[in-house]
């Protein structure tokens, strides 16, 4: 396996697991957090979309393969948040108007990002 792509998939394994803990813990601040979107500081949201539109696009400029499904999916998660980024540059309002994320929904996603940062974790440092 290539360098490039087991280095970010011990990257991403760290911050998945972490961010799905996270959802998982700390549902209740982060049912708040994306509820209350709405009052975020204009600045605020264009620095989180610059952020990810560099790490989205940092992975893709040193890693667009689609050789394997580890490569695939590294490779999308940079397309993910290069996208991210661009929506809360270009079209913030639309990110302001987001339908409410509901408790289920964030536990939800919290498994979900365990579960691929389970998978990168295990394709990363153990295979």
């Amino acid at each position: 396996m290539d360098e490039t792509t087991i280095f970010f998939a011990k990257l991403a394994s760290a911050y998945f697991i972490v961010t799905g803990v996270g959802f998982l813990l700390s549902t209740d601040f982060y049912e708040k957090m994306v509820n209350t979107n709405a009052s975020v500081h204009p600045v605020s949201l264009n620095l989180s979309g610059a952020v990810h539109f560099l790490v989205g696009m940092s992975v893709l400029l040193q890693h667009f393969r689609w050789g394997n499904l580890l490569e695939v999916i590294i490779t999308l998660i940079g397309f993910a948040a290069t996208l991210k980024g661009v929506g809360l540059i270009v079209v913030p309002e639309l990110t302001l108007k987001s339908p409410k994320t509901g408790r289920t929904a964030l536990r939800l996603s919290g498994v979900g990002f365990l579960t691929i940062g389970t998978y990168l974790g295990y394709m990363g440092y153990l295979r």
